[in-house]
């Protein structure tokens, strides 16, 4: 074990290494800010590359709207958003850097799995379903599913498993209280995406990165009042599902701890998957990059897909120069290596490699950026 260990710290030494930044500069402090998705596979990848170059990454946490209107007024020296954008400077690029999973997040009573189907997802939601033991959702957990393990294999690719599984959860009579983002999220715009894709004559509002102007009806409803909550950032919806019994949301699943668990959800496979990185990995691999940004297949057959990946963007402006613009291009470079990705903060996390066409696509956009 100590071999082993020791083997793994040295290539993640090595790897930061090979991405330091050029020594014409003195060690500089780099910032970055926005999408609170990504805080914790940033935070956890920093300290290697800090180590080996002798620079500091700073990040602060918000979300995705606040990173693209921060790139636009060019504050900090790069920002991070889950969505693209139209940038106001047309030399920020948008590179897909982190690859990962929204987990469906409940505190429900017991420690059994929570099966749900995408109808069930965007009913919960909508408000249209409002009760744990509604037909609907039990119909969700019971009997037998084929259950899908999937993991990303070095080089990017998949390999599936699955398991037919006996679902027997009898859920409570209580009602369900929904903890959303408060802020403008791209990790909203992402969920409602699944939904305003699926079942567009429920979700008919024009798409929107703030749930409360997504949701359908009045959020401040008869029935809803007290029902939903929004909370800021990621660190806010996992602190108020855990205080609040009988709730769902929607977060990385970094913060799925303590009494919270991650439901499993259905795909047109009829297969239910959980929220990891090899699952996200498959949903990823079936999607298309058009103008810049990732175009999901919501329906995809590819087997062991999770429907809730997403990827998220490092905006960094290509006509910034000197140090810190060569610092952040070595740590952009950092983060997309696999050091990154198998550290203990991104496979809690459940983050994925970037691997095959989407990194040599990174790679041609990095080309762009300064290294001296």
């Amino acid at each position: 074990m100590k071999v082993s260990r020791s083997l793994k710290v040295a290539v993640a030494a090595l790897a930061a290494v090979a991405f330091a930044a050029p020594s014409a500069f003195a060690a500089v402090t780099i910032t970055a800010g926005g999408s609170s998705f990504d805080a914790p596979i940033l935070n956890a990848c920093k300290v290697d590359w800090q180590t080996s170059t002798g620079n500091t990454f700073t990040y602060t946490s918000s979300d995705s709207g606040t990173g693209q209107k921060n790139e636009d007024a060019g504050i900090f020296d790069s920002n991070f958003s889950d969505s693209s954008y139209t940038p106001k400077a047309s030399t920020v690029l948008q590179i897909p850097i982190v690859m990962a999973p929204i987990a469906v997040i409940v505190n429900l009573p017991g420690h059994k799995d929570v099966y749900l189907s995408q109808q069930s997802l965007s009913d919960i939601f909508a408000g249209v379903v409002t009760k744990w033991n509604d037909p609907e959702i039990q119909a969700d957990n019971s009997g037998t599913v084929p259950v899908t393990h999937t993991v990303q294999l070095p080089g990017g690719k998949t390999q599936t498993k699955v398991v037919n599984t006996s679902r027997y959860y009898t859920l409570p009579n209580q009602p369900i209280h929904i903890v959303a983002r408060a802020d403008s999220s791209g990790t909203t715009k992402n969920f409602i995406t699944l939904f305003k894709t699926q079942f567009p004559t429920v979700w008919t509002k024009a798409l929107d990165k703030t749930f409360a102007n997504d949701f359908p009806g009045s959020i401040n409803g008869a029935g809803n009042i007290g029902r939903i909550q929004t909370a800021s950032g990621s660190t806010g919806v996992a602190a108020l599902l855990a205080k609040t019994p009988y709730s769902i949301g929607y977060a990385e699943t970094s913060y799925v701890t303590g009494s919270l668990r991650a439901a499993l959800i259905g795909n047109a496979n009829g297969e239910y998957v959980g929220p990891t990185a090899g699952a996200t990995a498959a949903f990823v691999g079936a999607a298309s990059i058009v103008n810049g940004g990732y175009k999901f297949d919501y329906s995809t057959k590819a087997s062991g897909a999770y429907v809730l990946g997403i990827v998220s963007y490092a905006l960094v402006d290509s006509a910034k120069t000197g140090a810190n613009a060569a610092a952040t291009t070595s740590f952009i470079k950092y983060v997309l290596s696999s050091a990154c990705s198998t550290s203990a903060g991104a496979v809690k996390g459940g983050f994925a490699q970037i691997t095959g066409a989407v990194l040599d696509y990174d790679n041609s956009l990095i080309a762009k950026l300064p290294t001296a």
